[in-house]
């Protein structure tokens, strides 16, 4: 079961980007000769059109094969306003662009659903009030609720965190309901030195109360669910490129790069605990898959994005011989932190680790 979510998995995110590029390369004109999920052998295919459909025998990825993509194909003079290597500039980068483009818009659309189908939130009730702490002098006790801070309505947990952490050093207002009763308090969060998820520390504001565990279930309306989705997905991809940022600075340290057989144990994982999380899970998987495809290393879209803007500056194409320089380049570079990655999987396969 955990191989074949994954399986399904890789599948449906590989199928999207894939698809994002085939679709733009139809719309504006050029031919596309192959549609592949996989590398390598075929397993399946079928051709329709101009087109020939494939499985492939490693699904690791997947390709699509355009008319004139590879540099120093011999084309027929008529088979030229077809080509890819032949469009203008915006043409191609509308190409290489969509398909990190579709993974980010596939995420969108899976937070939508999951947004107006609604996610369990801890309620901002108090479980516990830790002793000698701010909300321990004030009088909170267990079992409040907390429904206001500074005139500002709480209806979950985070919400009332958010504000906290943000304040360390200021008085709160703060509106608590307790056995039917309302009553007002002011609290100052106590400034506190804790480590963020790079390992960094940082300064929040904290009162000593833990939740009590309750929790509700919170539907979005549609209009809020797209505002939602849309801002889900841009934190996590401002995440991803943070988290790649700190992973060269070193921060975060290089054994937490996971590779296939983590992505197989997660995705198990996650399949094992609902469709709920699954679809929550490839939604971020996604968002990493094309900010991932974004960076500048040649093979990767972002390479060839990169490699059209300075084409666009030059206004005239790189020589073919240096791109075909740099692409081997970038297979080296992609193929070594596959293989780090795959290193990774299995040292924490042997010593029994958990992903940090």
């Amino acid at each position: 079961m955990t191989f074949l979510s994954a399986i399904i998995l890789l599948g449906i995110l590989i199928f999207v980007h894939e698809l994002g590029h085939f679709l733009f390369a139809k719309l504006v004109g050029v031919k596309v000769l192959k549609f592949s999920l996989g590398f390598g052998p075929k397993l399946l295919g079928r051709k329709y059109g101009n087109t020939e459909y494939l499985i492939s025998s490693v699904p690791l990825g997947g390709y699509v094969k355009m008319l004139g993509e590879n540099p120093g194909e011999e084309l027929k003079e008529e088979e030229k306003p077809f080509a890819y290597n032949f469009q203008p500039v915006w043409k191609r980068f509308v190409i290489v662009f969509s398909g990190p483009l579709f993974n980010l818009v596939f995420a969108m659309i899976i937070f939508f659903f999951v947004f107006l189908n609604g996610l369990p939130s801890l309620l901002p009730e108090v479980g516990e009030v830790l002793n000698n702490s701010p909300a321990a002098r004030s009088g909170i006790a267990k079992g409040d609720r907390i429904i206001e801070i500074d005139g500002v309505a709480i209806n979950q947990w985070d919400e009332m965190t958010t504000v906290i952490h943000k304040n360390p050093g200021k008085p709160l207002g703060f509106k608590i309901k307790r056995d039917g009763n309302i009553f007002r308090i002011s609290i100052t969060p106590e400034m506190k030195k804790l480590k963020d998820i790079f390992g960094e520390e940082k300064e929040i504001g904290l009162i000593g109360i833990k939740p009590s565990g309750s929790t509700f279930i919170k539907r979005d309306s549609i209009v809020s669910a797209v505002k939602n989705s849309i801002i889900r997905t841009w934190d996590i991809s401002v995440l991803t490129v943070v988290s790649l940022v700190k992973l060269i600075q070193r921060v975060i340290p290089a054994n937490t790069i996971g590779g296939p057989i983590l992505i197989v144990q997660m995705a198990g994982d996650q399949a094992s605990k609902g469709f709920l999380n699954f679809f929550i899970f490839m939604a971020i998987i996604s968002i990493n898959l094309g900010i991932l495809n974004l960076l500048p290393i040649p093979i990767l879209d972002g390479g060839h994005i990169f490699f059209l803007g300075i084409e666009a500056i030059r206004r005239k194409p790189l020589n073919e011989k240096f791109i075909a320089v740099s692409q081997r380049i970038g297979i080296a570079i992609i193929l070594t932190i596959m293989a780090f990655a795959l290193y990774n999987d299995i040292i924490r396969l042997i010593i029994g680790k958990q992903f940090p």
